[in-house]
């Protein structure tokens, strides 16, 4: 079965519903329009992962606990396949797009530290 292609997938925190595998779109993307929250504590990084389950915009979360940059909301933009840190990237092309308000988080630790990673829209 080749179409599973067991590179990046798996090892990394955030469950099992992985629906992008039904969108055709998702497999061809070459670019992701990507936001995230970089805190250097993993305890920093829970407390801003519970603020944005319970229901708060990510951008919002983004500009109290990000540590990095990209304060403005956690915007990185259009990122190409390639251009990310691969753990990063393995979590962000498995993501479904989502807004804001409504996000759908993956987590990733890369040597920056731990990233909240969300999906804007890809292409």
């Amino acid at each position: 079965d080749t179409k599973a292609g067991g590179k990046g997938k798996g090892g990394g925190k955030g469950g099992a519903k992985d629906s992008s595998d039904t969108k055709s779109e998702a497999k061809g993307a070459q670019s992701l329009n990507v936001r995230h929250i970089l805190c250097e504590k993993h305890s920093k990084k829970e407390e801003a992962l519970g603020k944005i389950r319970d229901g708060a915009k990510f951008d919002d979360v983004a500009r109290e606990y990000s540590e990095d940059k990209a304060r403005a909301g956690g915007a990185l933009g259009w990122k190409t396949k390639g251009s990310l840190d691969p753990q990063f990237e393995a979590v962000a092309y498995a993501l479904e797009n989502s807004t804001t308000a409504n996000p759908k988080v993956g987590e990733a630790k890369t040597s920056f530290g731990y990233h909240i990673i969300m999906v804007e829209g890809r292409k």
